[in-house]
């Protein structure tokens, strides 16, 4: 029988500042410096005594593979010090301080232990070493899943079709000059069994992905059966809502091909297993019954939820991947989405196969095409952001920190930097994003005491301030209150002026005096299929026409209304976390940056947060903050990008 780590001590592990009782000297060191939590020591120390090992050096490394799974990497090198030093707090030690063991010694040293196999035909235990990194096991095995199932359907050759037939529906459908990269995904979906949509905020993924299901269903013939997913429910619901929209723009012909798509989640979609988190009812032995999957939001998507789904899709089935590699990742391990846009393919057929399709679209320069060998198609052209919010997000994607600077500095109103003294903002520096937060605020009250719902909604989204800690100077917890003070006072100015009226406010019974108060933005965080609420959902609590409150989600022109006692478990969301916005849009944002020394300042947090506003953006930090953050690429180890 082979020990294998515990699933949930390594993916659902909270962070512990404290000291693991009963680490041994080495282990006990990484602990207290803020590099290993007691649940990466407690689960390399189990699984040493269940293998035999009590060499602390192999704990070591299995404990720092342990919490790179739980940071989001899939392995680990030992020659990288500087990624296996990073801390989870501000006050680690110092590098030199730590007692790393000697590189060469220590790789001897885990390659001997019993908890490790080495190699990939080894037989299992607990970690494994291949390539010269350290895996747990089990998310090895998922990445070989991963990389076979992508081997296979890139090298299937492309599909059997009418050339002509295909070329004409991808001009019908796609009919602007400018829509050459549309055309190109539309026939790479049809021609291949692995193609992956990518491209920035606003670009039309989503509107592309409609219309190819109509170019699919066209070429393809009668029955095609077409399945949505997305990773979570928020944006399974978002995915359905808006291919239907494009959809019912469409001709009676393609209307009638498409239908009214639904889309679910992924965990859904393969089928809850009864008493398993981690397997499905659709599986390598009884297949999805789809012809074609489509996946939005895929960089949400984690490494072993993707090697499930391509374990239940049936071969000959088609796979899109739709997502943005540049956002932030799923937050358990991988990067799925990023390792596959990254890999290197090649072979031409793609290409070669499509260039006999849509000669004019396929691209010569070597970077498109190259991804077009992996299946990978980019969408350019940004048609949602202003082009200053658009020249903002390409800065910071393409690393450039003096341009990200110089943009955040130009006095553009759309986008705007209150530059700070300090790493904490001080209140003359913060009252700019103080007026964003009250007038907001205060249209949100105004219109939920009044019970308009669609008013209430709008406002909801107006603006939004993210941070990237929960907890902190900079974090959600403290940015919370304090938004929710600053409405609070504004609010009671305005009744207090008379200009709401005695009706208001005898309706909303003052601001946060009660639970449930007109006004009072919620967010959802536990699915709840009775309801038809994910986690994820934000909306507010509006005062009923007849007595009492509702609680009003989702589109403002056709809300979903709850009575609070039928809510699932909700939190105020004054503000909320750059992770929690992911796939969310608001008019305006207002970025809260930590200090530039914290391990969650990234590039990918950066561009996630400015390319969530439509139409303006203020940064709050140091410019060392912002130049941290740009500089400073997410880092998740595997191996999955490699040929």
């Amino acid at each position: 029988m082979t020990a294998v780590a515990p699933q949930g001590a390594v993916e659902s592990a909270v962070f512990d500042v404290h000291r693991a009782i009963g680490a041994g000297p080495l282990l006990g060191v990484f602990n207290a410096a803020g590099v290993l939590s007691s649940a990466d020591v407690h689960v390399a120390q189990r699984l040493g005594r269940l293998c035999g090992e009590t060499d602390e050096r192999a704990l070591l490394a299995v404990a720092l593979t342990v919490r790179a799974v739980r940071s989001g990497s899939v392995c680990v090198r030992l020659d990288d010090l500087d990624t296996l030093a990073t801390p989870e707090a501000e006050d680690v030690t110092p590098l030199a301080d730590l007692p790393w063991p000697d590189p060469a010694t220590w790789q001897s040293v885990v390659c001997a232990s019993p908890v490790v196999a080495v190699g990939a035909t080894s037989p299992d235990r607990p970690a494994r070493w291949v390539d010269g990194r350290l895996y747990l096991d089990r998310y090895w095995c998922d990445e070989q899943v991963v990389r076979s199932h992508v081997v296979d359907r890139l090298g299937a050759g492309a599909a059997h079709v009418d050339t002509m037939r295909l070329s004409a529906a991808c001009h019908r459908v796609f009919d602007q000059p400018q829509d050459g990269r549309q055309r190109l995904a539309a026939a790479a979906a049809v021609l291949s069994r692995l193609t992956v949509l990518t491209g920035g905020p606003g670009t039309g993924k989503t509107t592309t992905v409609a219309r190819v299901l109509a170019v699919l269903h066209e070429s393809l013939g009668s029955g095609l059966r077409v399945a949505l997913a997305a990773p979570t429910g928020k944006a399974a619901a978002r995915l359905q809502e808006a291919v239907r929209e494009v959809v019912a723009e469409m001709g009676d012909a393609d209307r009638r091909r498409v239908g009214l798509p639904e889309a679910t989640t992924v965990h859904r979609l393969l089928g809850w297993r009864a008493g398993s988190s981690t397997r499905f009812r659709h599986d390598g032995d009884h297949h999805l019954p789809h012809d074609v999957v489509v996946v939005d939001e895929t960089s949400m998507v984690s490494l072993p939820l993707m090697a499930r789904l391509l374990e239940a899709m049936r071969p000959q089935a088609r796979l899109v991947l739709v997502g943005d590699p540049d956002q932030l990742a799923s937050v358990e391990a991988g990067a799925v989405l990023g390792d596959l846009v990254a890999r290197t393919v090649t072979s031409d057929a793609l290409p070669s196969a499509l260039a006999s399709v849509l000669p004019d679209d396929v691209p010569t320069d070597p970077a498109p095409r190259s991804a077009l060998r992996a299946g990978v198609v980019r969408l350019e052209v940004v048609h949602r952001h202003g082009a200053v919010i658009g020249a903002l997000a390409a800065a910071i994607r393409a690393g450039d920190a003096d341009e990200t600077l110089r943009l955040l500095r130009a006095g553009e109103p759309r986008v705007t930097f209150v530059e700070t003294a300090g790493d904490v903002a001080g209140e003359t520096e913060l009252s700019g994003v103080r007026q964003r937060a009250e007038e907001a605020g205060v249209a949100l009250v105004a219109a939920a005491s009044a019970g308009d719902v669609p008013g209430a909604l709008a406002a909801l989204e107006s603006h939004r301030v993210l941070v990237a800690h929960r907890r902190g100077p900079a974090g959600v917890t403290h940015w919370a209150l304090l938004v929710e003070e600053w409405v609070d006072r504004a609010w009671a100015v305005q009744q207090a002026q008379g200009e709401n009226g005695p009706d208001n406010e005898s309706q909303h019974g003052g601001y946060g005096g009660e639970v449930w108060y007109p006004g009072r933005p919620l967010l959802v965080t536990r699915n709840d299929r009775d309801t038809g609420l994910f986690n994820g959902d934000t909306g507010v609590v509006v005062a009923a026409p007849t007595a009492g409150v509702v609680a009003a989600f989702g589109d403002p022109a056709r809300p979903l209304l709850v009575r609070p006692h039928r809510l699932p478990s909700v939190e105020t969301v004054h503000a909320m976390t750059v992770h929690r916005a992911q796939g969310s849009q608001f008019a305006e944002v207002s970025l809260v940056l930590p200090a530039p020394t914290s391990p969650v300042l990234t590039r990918e947090l950066l561009y996630t947060a400015v390319t969530r506003a439509r139409e303006a953006v203020c940064v709050v930090g140091t410019a060392d903050a912002v130049r941290a953050a740009v500089q400073r690429p997410v880092r998740r180890a595997s191996g999955l990008r490699d040929s």
